[in-house]
């Protein structure tokens, strides 16, 4: 009998833990990105958690904010309740009430999950996703969306909706 009470404390010593947790938390990040002394994004969040792979997680919300290539006035900005970079794939994904803004021209884009590549400089979706785009004249629906970084140039993969269509003033 006591043999047997040994062994399975034995088994139970051996059986490893492995931690998948966070290494490091930081509270409050601000985190710039800039080329040739020109910062080109910054992104803020209440909390960044980095795991052993290299992936960050903003759990507590995310806000990045591009700029124009004069580094100071701002092009747009992107929000969301939840944020991931994943290192393997040099992906953000942002999620939960995702908002883009387009300062300069006045358009907003609405959808629950957004991808950012930042090195192809581009903001997608999933094909199946839900967007809404409002601009100053319009309101366009759809799923899936590509466009570029700072919004200036989009495309909605699947448009739904009422559009206005401008007139040709060649054709009477």
């Amino acid at each position: 009998m006591l043999a047997v009470g040994c062994q399975k404390k034995e088994e139970a010593i051996k059986k490893k833990v492995v931690f998948t947790g966070p290494l490091l938390e930081t509270s409050n990040v601000l985190t710039l990105f800039s080329d040739s002394a020109r910062l080109q994004i910054k992104l803020t969040a209440p909390l960044e958690q980095q795991f052993e792979s290299g992936d960050l997680v903003y759990s507590k919300g995310v806000m990045v904010t591009f700029y124009a290539k004069d580094g100071v006035q701002v092009v747009n900005t992107l929000r969301g309740n939840y944020g991931k970079y994943e290192k393997n794939k040099n992906l953000y994904v942002v999620r939960g009430n995702v908002v883009v803004n387009n300062e300069e021209k006045q358009q907003k884009l609405n959808t629950e999950e957004l991808f950012f590549d930042k090195q192809k400089a581009q903001i997608y979706t999933k094909p199946d996703m839900l967007v809404r785009v409002a601009t100053p004249t319009e309101i366009l629906t759809g799923t899936g969306l590509t466009a570029n970084q700072d919004f200036s140039r989009y495309r909605i993969l699947h448009p739904t909706g009422v559009f206005t269509v401008a007139a040709d003033p060649a054709k009477p």
